[in-house]
Formats: structure tokens, C-alpha cells, sequence
């Protein structure tokens, strides 16, 4: 699939999506948008590949498609978008993602795109909610310190 275009189904961790997919009636054409997995909401950049494997082993990885800050690995099958940036966790447009957004994916033009008039994306964001995920010590530093995907993911510890 070079060109999906279809309604999201969003979830703000992997587990969410994995249950979803688990007890629910996944519907071809879905997009399904996992966020606040990138390198500061999981914190650490959480490898989805359970989620896509689940789209597989259902038959489904040819017509639902699966975006994410997380990551993917090499063996992902199916229209797969993954390293979104900015990530969700730090207010990125995928934290403004709800259920029955249209999402147009097209690869041969590298487009991924949110079809939600700008105003209403404006509303969206002044009204976000990031799930509580508390986290102590390094986990907590690495959250402060690391950069987006866009730049690498690197954190660089320093003792002030």
C-alpha cells in the first residue's frame, strides 16, 4: 500500500492498541494512531512491532495502516509510519489526533497528513491531556533531556 487514506483509531500506548486489537473489530481502511510512545512518552522510543505483527497474523496489514512516534523494525509489513516528530508527549500534531480524523498517507509523494482545518487544530491544542506516566530517577532525567526523533533521539547526560 503506497496510498491509504482512512478514519484514525487512536490509542496513547501501545498496550491501549494491542487490547484493541485483541477484543475489538478492527474495521479495514482504519488508521491506527498509537502516540506518547517517542522518545520522552515511553519515555525511550518503544519499538511497535507486536501491534503491526497482530495486523498481519489478522489479515489486515493490507488494509489498515498504523502511525506512530514510537518505532518499527525492519521486519514491519504493511503502511507502517513510524518516528512521527514532534512526538506527542511534546505536543506534536499527533497529540491532536481524534477518533474518525481522516489521515492521508502517500509514500510515492511522502505526504502524511491530518485532514483537520487549522483553526480546529489550534482549538485541539490548547486542550491537551498527556496520559499520566510517572517516572523517578534516569527515566525521569532522560525525559528532560532527550531530543526528538527529528534530531536523533540523543540524550546527552550533563552533570551540572
Amino acid at each position: 500500500m503506497f496510498y491509504h487514506k482512512g478514519p484514525a483509531v487512536v490509542f496513547d500506548s501501545e498496550e491501549e492498541a494491542r487490547d484493541y486489537l485483541m477484543n475489538k473489530k478492527v474495521k479495514p481502511g482504519s488508521v491506527l494512531a498509537i502516540r506518547y510512545e517517542g522518545p520522552k512518552g515511553g519515555p525511550g522510543m518503544r519499538e511497535l512491532s507486536i501491534p503491526a505483527a497482530m495486523l498481519v497474523g489478522m489479515g489486515l496489514h493490507t488494509s489498515v495502516a498504523m502511525i506512530t512516534d514510537g518505532r518499527f523494525s525492519g521486519a514491519t509489513r504493511g503502511p507502517c509510519v513510524g518516528h512521527i516528530a514532534p512526538e506527542a508527549w511534546s505536543r506534536g500534531l499527533l497529540a491532536l489526533v481524534k477518533n474518525g480524523d481522516i489521515i492521508e498517507i502517500d509514500l510515492e509523494k511522502k505526504k502524511l497528513e491530518l485532514k483537520v482545518p487549522p483553526e480546529e487544530l489550534q482549538e485541539r491544542k490548547a486542550n491537551v491531556k498527556k496520559p499520566e506516566r510517572r517516572i523517578k530517577g534516569v527515566l525521569a532525567a532522560y525525559r528532560d533531556g532527550v531530543g526528538g526523533a527529528e534530531k536523533g533521539a540523543v540524550w546527552l547526560y550533563q552533570d551540572d
